[in-house]
């Protein structure tokens, strides 16, 4: 499995080196799927997963049981442009809520998405934990990004945090 770091939707003005994208497309490689991970207000950074060959078949099924039929979301497929290749956008595919997915909560303040965050957990895991890898992704990958949605929802949900399991706990959680 490949792995890029782009911005998927917004041409980048300028290319900047990725820490993230170690594996530069080969345009002689065959035609692959390219699944996009993480979505945000305003641009949108994530990661493509390139999945070839016999593992298509099989990350297609597990993906659309974990995402679409446990998870409620839609697959749209997006452009998607590499840090290390702008201007050679893929399609990938991405998994989408939309306001029927029954977790969704569409634009709210930033305590209500960490009060969500902090009493929900899907089927991967809690929300919490997604929260706080998304964000060391962030920072990691996509620094000049400058989320600043996703740095409030961090700080609301480090100020909640006590409020919702004792001390103890919320420290091992962080």
């Amino acid at each position: 499995m490949k792995q890029e770091s782009a911005v998927p939707n917004t041409p980048p003005s300028s290319p900047s080196p990725s820490p993230c994208a170690q594996h530069p497309r080969n345009d002689s490689d065959p035609p692959a799927l390219w699944i996009f991970g993480y979505g945000s207000l305003g641009c949108t950074w994530g990661v493509a997963y390139q999945v070839r060959g016999e593992e298509v078949s099989e990350a297609l099924k597990y993906l659309n049981v974990r995402e679409a039929v446990l998870g409620g979301y839609d697959t749209k497929e997006v452009t998607f442009y590499p840090q290390d290749h702008p201007a050679q956008p893929l399609k990938a595919l991405a998994y989408v809520a939309t306001p029927q997915n029954p977790g969704y909560l569409g634009p709210a303040p930033e305590e209500v998405i960490a009060t969500q965050i902090l009493s929900c957990r899907g089927f991967s895991g809690h929300n919490l934990e997604y929260l706080l890898r998304l964000a060391d992704f962030m920072q990691l990958c996509g620094p000049q990004a400058q989320d600043e949605h996703l740095a409030a929802i961090v700080d609301a949900v480090g100020t909640m945090l006590p409020c919702f399991c004792p001390t103890e706990q919320a420290l091992a959680l962080v």
